[in-house]
């Protein structure tokens, strides 16, 4: 068996990716030894795992026994900060869930007043950038156009492997860095099937009639996920259709859709749980008639509460974006498969959608025609659940991604440990935090192992 460095979140970590990577691994451990290593000491060991240890003690474990293949579970939220002094100082795959890593550098460099680091970082991510975009930034005025600069050069040229859940983002990547190596496995959930008294208990819990149409979206609430949007959509129904929002999730400090809701005469019919259990939230989406999965901007990610709500059978209203092109969506505004003829498609078949999708030009218009419709229809409430419900078994299941990661791990430990550092590599990250790594390796003679 191979060993494994792991490193990720784990619960209680409020991450969609310590969820994800307690599910992967209970599948990849059968194969491989895997250590995680955590920002903090003490975790409980998931199924599958050897054992969990503090990040700091990678560097001593690796040496007295060289781990075959080290793996980084890299996202946007603070949880991942830790990663980074050994992700470029230790070569491994990186599964990159964001495209956009600019938000992450940004907050924490400049947090522990270092905008000359930042600055470095972001020339040699961005060489051809106007150096002025990182005054923007350090003045906290850049906004919403960080979009434009994904600062992740960085992670391309250190990395032995990189792993995306779509296409789309791995070409983006590929043009990026002709170099790297870049697997996709599609991001890939299990099937949790919620008791069946759950449903009931959730909407009794609400105090809704039983032809009540309950939507819900779920994870943080956050503006990104465009809430004030689908309450204006919402609120466009008729006072006669019975309807709620539930919104399943973790506030933020700089976003309240009460607020929101109070202001278009709505309140009472939303309900904001806050965080949930991850044990409790199938029950919470077996309770839902119809689900908001929406996101913009989106880092090219790929979502895993709208996966566990296709799992779940649930039709689902996504933003139409670039990298879920190759799912069949139904487009409102003339309810035809977006991008299919009307009719039967190559197949033989008639073409279904297995969601909603809206154009992010015709938001408000859209979703206005997307809610009034499915708050109506059972029929294509149940169609849409058939079809969303293909869709988990045909490409997002967990047996799937395990297999994935199975082959992308074996070919990523068949690629070279090291990539020269071309001209312009930040000189602070070689050091940066891995101080007490350095030392360890300057006394025991080793430059860097691998």
């Amino acid at each position: 068996m191979k060993r494994v460095a792991w490193f990720t979140p784990l619960p209680p970590v409020r991450s969609g990716i310590a969820r994800y990577s307690v599910e992967l691994l209970s599948h990849l451990g059968h194969d491989h030894e895997i250590d995680v290593f955590v920002d903090t000491a003490e975790r409980h060991a998931p199924s599958g795992v050897a054992g969990v240890f503090s990040a700091h003690d990678f560097v001593w474990k690796h040496v007295a026994d060289p781990y075959a293949l080290i793996v980084y579970q890299l996202g946007n939220a603070p949880c991942h900060d830790y990663m980074w002094p050994y992700l470029v100082r230790f070569p491994g795959l990186v599964t990159l869930h964001d495209g956009q890593l600019h938000h992450s550098r940004a907050r924490r460099l400049l947090e522990e007043k270092r905008p000359e680091h930042y600055r470095a970082e972001f020339r040699y991510n961005h060489p051809d950038a106007d150096p002025c975009v990182t005054e923007l930034c350090v003045a906290g005025l850049l906004g919403t156009l960080i979009q434009l600069w994904p600062m992740r050069r960085v992670v391309l040229t250190s990395s032995r492997a990189v792993l995306v859940h779509n296409t789309r983002l791995a070409e983006e990547l590929q043009e990026e860095d002709a170099d790297v190596v870049v697997d996709v496995v599609e991001h890939g959930v299990p099937e949790q099937p919620a008791p069946a008294h759950m449903r009931e208990r959730v909407r009794t819990g609400l105090g809704l009639p039983p032809d009540a149409v309950l939507f819900a979206a779920f994870g943080k609430v956050t503006p990104e996920k465009r809430i004030t949007q689908a309450l204006r959509a919402l609120a466009t129904l008729t006072r006669g259709t019975p309807w709620h929002l539930m919104l399943c999730g973790e506030p933020v400090d700089h976003y309240d859709p009460r607020a929101d809701a109070q202001q278009l005469g709505i309140a009472d019919r939303v309900t904001v749980t806050g965080y949930i259990d991850e044990g409790e939230m199938p029950g919470f989406i077996a309770a839902a008639d119809v689900c908001f999965c929406l996101r913009w901007p989106s880092s090219r990610e790929t979502s895993g509460s709208w996966l566990r709500c296709l799992a779940a059978g649930k039709p689902t209203i996504v933003t139409d974006l670039v990298h879920l092109t190759d799912v069949r969506s139904l487009d409102p505004r003339d309810w035809t498969v977006a991008g299919y003829p009307a009719g039967r498609d190559a197949f033989g078949r008639v073409a279904c959608g297995a969601c909603i999708s809206i154009d992010i030009l015709d938001e408000d218009h859209s979703l206005g025609l997307a809610v009034r419709r499915i708050a109506t229809d059972r029929n294509l409430r149940e169609t849409l659940g058939r079809t969303a419900r293909q869709l988990w078994t045909r490409r997002f299941t967990l047996d799937r991604a395990a297999s994935g990661y199975e082959r992308a791990m074996e070919r990523a430990c068949n690629t070279k440990p090291d990539r020269p550092r071309p001209p312009g590599w930040p000189s602070h990250l070689l050091c940066d935090g891995t101080e007490r790594a350095s030392a360890l390796l300057a006394e025991l003679g080793l430059d860097n192992p691998q």
